[in-house]
Order: C-alpha cells, then structure tokens, then sequence
C-alpha cells in the first residue's frame, strides 16, 4: 500500500481547490496509515470565552479526514462527507493551534470510514474526537 499524494501536493490541492480556507491549514504529514492537519488558530476561529468554537474544529476535522482520503487515492475533489459525529470533550488550550490526526479505517470503492483525534498544541489528551464517512465519486 502506498500513497497517492504527498503532504506537499496536499497543501497544493487545498491551495488550488479550496483557496478559501487554505490559510487556515497546515498539513503536517501524509502517510499511509493517515494525515496530520494544522488548524492556524486565529481570533476568527475563537468563541466567546477565548476557546476555539465548535464550527472551527468541525471543519478541521472534516478537512483532515478528506485529505488523509485523497492521500490514499488521489485528487478527487467531488469526494464528500456523508456523516460526522464528534464529540467535544474538553477545552482547547487557549491561544495553541489544534492538531487533528485523521486516519482511515476502511476504504471502500464507494464509501470510505475514519476517525479523527483533534489535540491542543503541546497537550497529550485529545480535545475531539469524530467519526466519518465519505462518499468516493464514481469512476468516469
């Protein structure tokens, strides 16, 4: 087994792709058995309380496990998300970037399964953890 994109790649597909939010990302590693995403936290992606929202770490794990997918298999943008379940379950260290650590657990020709474990910068205990499930575009 092997992988299909690079870190660098990957971070050039976001550019490309999702230059909306590329700013917003790091991606720290791509392996085989998954991706590491940065999520550059700024004042934007804070919640009354100075603790990173919700709507924030949603959309880094979201990210996260659509990169550690086209690691895997290559830049097929129409790959979407199908379901998320993520638990929140404590505070993010304030002013600390989140680490999320995506990883697959099954992929299938159509429908592809992983997790996510989201970690303050620096803290050893996970601040989230999300289930996935995307949807593979079929082959043209």
């Amino acid at each position: 087994m092997s992988i299909a994109m690079t870190a660098v790649e990957l971070q050039g597909f976001l550019a490309r792709e999702f230059g909306q939010v590329v700013n917003d990302f790091a991606v720290e590693r791509a392996e085989v058995d998954g991706v590491t995403l940065r999520l550059r936290v700024a004042e934007r992606h804070l919640r009354p309380g100075g603790t990173v929202s919700g709507p924030s770490m949603f959309a880094l794990v979201d990210v996260a496990m659509y990169l550690a997918i086209l690691c895997r298999i290559g830049p097929k943008a129409l790959t979407v998300t199908t379901n998320c379940g993520i638990d929140f379950m404590r505070k993010p260290a304030a002013g600390q970037d989140l680490l999320a650590e995506a990883r697959i657990l099954k992929l299938g020709r159509v429908l592809v399964v992983g997790d996510v474990l989201v970690f303050s910068e620096g803290l050893p205990d996970p601040v989230a953890r999300a289930g996935l499930t995307y949807s593979i575009p079929p082959e043209r």
